[in-house]
């Protein structure tokens, strides 16, 4: 362009003006400086042609164009003057000095913002390699002094999560976090990219759209949700102090210090989970209106499928609550009792809504099922030995010959009963002839005690007395179960 001004200048005489210069032009310059012309139009297309975009107006959408800026400018003042040719030679040159010159200030200003959109890459990618490292340094220090600083994620006795297992949790959900951040601000620096060039200006508004749209619809339902959001608070305030009343008046039942007639302290837990599952459902049922989402069909398809899957997949759960809340009002034996069910004998040791737990004297703990409980025959030895009861009954049986007077036998039996601990020497106790065989007697001893949690320790020592006893009279407990006779012949 410059070659082309100079070589104007120079071949212009003194005092003429441009027009005539150019009107003096031959054929053969003027087809040359055609050719220097296609010259200056490729070199600067190839330049911009891997740069350049351009946007589609037709539908909304953004495609690229096979022209570059400074080819669509040279092809418009080519065309301008085509499509005017009454134009001289000179307008049509100075046409193109100007677009010569436009083309320079584009590329100009196309390299300052190629230069900035390389810029904020750098930056984002020296952000996002900072971030890496900070989370590269932070994972290191919870795996080497986490092990100290972490305990284990216990509730009361029970151990949920070990520490290491914990700080396997906190390092995961920092890798998600730092995913997160990543994909953030990649996609927060491509609007910014696009938005630099005019081409892909309307890309970085939809990019933008896609971050501020979800964000201003989240503004704009937390603040009209606010009211409902103040129903919610003051519905669980009041249900909150509502289960604390409950909870007060159930603990002074059970201490003993609330009586209410027909009504027994050890009602009192079960009656109150009763209420408080009831009353957390009634405060459902009125939170449900007032919370988001809850008058779309999905949500709704959600509750009813979960209402299905309830109903039919706890069928047993079910009846095992319904024989709790039976078995608990029924009575027939409270925490600390020994029971025997199903031919287990023990200590209840767990009574709850679902299950019944026995401690036997060996230490082992057995489970039932209440469904099952609520079928089954109970025998609870602790109703025995209440305050106004005589005391729970223990008996042991032998067999003796008829040749031994029964008020000898029955005389050892009641002493050897008598020196055996932890049996009462009121009421006295007792002998029993249940059965006569042919060769031998049944002698049963029974005895009182209100030692229930004792009774095995009692039998061996009843048992120990018996043979003591029996020894010292210099009698002997083998009964015969036969008998042989031999005649002898006469001479």
């Amino acid at each position: 362009m410059i070659t082309l001004i100079c070589f104007f200048e120079q071949g212009r005489r003194p005092g003429t003006r441009v027009d005539d210069t150019i009107s003096s032009i031959t054929p053969l310059f003027g087809v040359q400086l055609f050719q220097m012309k296609q010259i200056i139009i490729l070199t600067i297309f190839l330049f911009l042609l891997p740069f350049a975009f351009s946007t589609a107006q037709e539908g909304g959408a953004d495609v690229l164009q096979e022209k570059s800026p400074v080819e669509a400018e040279m092809l418009t003042a080519e065309n301008a003057a085509e499509e005017e040719p009454e134009k001289t030679i000179g307008e049509v040159i100075n046409g193109e000095l100007t677009a010569v010159h436009t083309a320079e200030e584009t590329i100009i200003q196309f390299a300052k913002k190629f230069g900035i959109a390389l810029a904020v890459i750098a930056g984002q990618a020296l952000l996002i390699w900072f971030i890496w490292r900070l989370f590269k340094r932070l994972n290191v220090k919870i795996e080497h002094s986490g092990g100290d600083k972490i305990k284990p994620l216990t509730i009361k006795k029970l151990k949920l999560l070990t520490a290491k297992q914990i700080i396997t949790v906190i390092q995961f959900l920092l890798r998600i976090l730092k995913y997160l951040i990543t994909v953030f601000l990649l996609f927060l620096t491509l609007p910014i990219v696009f938005s630099l060039f005019p081409a892909t200006r309307n890309l970085a508004s939809t990019l933008f759209s896609y971050i501020l749209t979800p964000l201003k619809n989240i503004a704009i339902g937390t603040i009209r949700y606010i009211p409902n959001l103040f129903t919610i608070i003051i519905i669980i305030v009041i249900t909150r102090y509502v289960l604390k009343a409950l909870k007060f008046f159930a603990a002074q039942i059970a201490k003993g210090k609330l009586v209410l007639p027909g009504f027994y302290a050890d009602w009192a837990e079960p009656t109150l989970k009763i209420l408080q599952v009831l009353l957390i459902a009634f405060t459902v049922a009125i939170l449900y209106p007032y919370l988001p989402g809850s008058e779309s069909r999905v949500f709704q398809g959600v509750s009813v499928f979960v209402g299905i899957v309830f109903s039919l997949g706890s069928s047993s759960a079910i009846g095992n609550l319904v024989a709790g809340l039976v078995i608990t009002y029924m009575r027939p034996f409270k925490i600390g009792d020994r029971v025997q069910i199903k031919e287990i004998t023990g200590f209840v040791v767990e009574k709850n809504l679902m299950v019944v737990r026995l401690k036997t004297h060996k230490n082992e703990y057995v489970t039932f099922p209440n469904l099952m409980i609520l079928g089954s025959n109970i025998i609870n030895y602790n109703t025995s030995s209440d305050e106004d009861e005589e005391g729970l009954i223990i008996h042991a049986e032998i067999t003796f010959g008829y040749a031994t007077p029964w008020q000898t036998i029955h005389e050892i039996l009641i002493n050897a009963a008598l020196s055996t601990d932890h049996v009462q020497k009121r009421p006295k106790p007792y002998v029993l002839q249940t059965k006569m065989d042919d060769f031998y007697a049944h002698y049963q001893i029974n005895c009182f005690t209100k030692e229930v949690g004792k009774v095995p320790a009692i039998y061996t020592m009843l048992y120990e007395n018996i043979q003591n006893g029996f020894k010292e009279a210099g009698m002997d407990m083998t009964t015969p179960h036969y008998e042989i006779s031999i005649e002898k012949k006469a001479k």
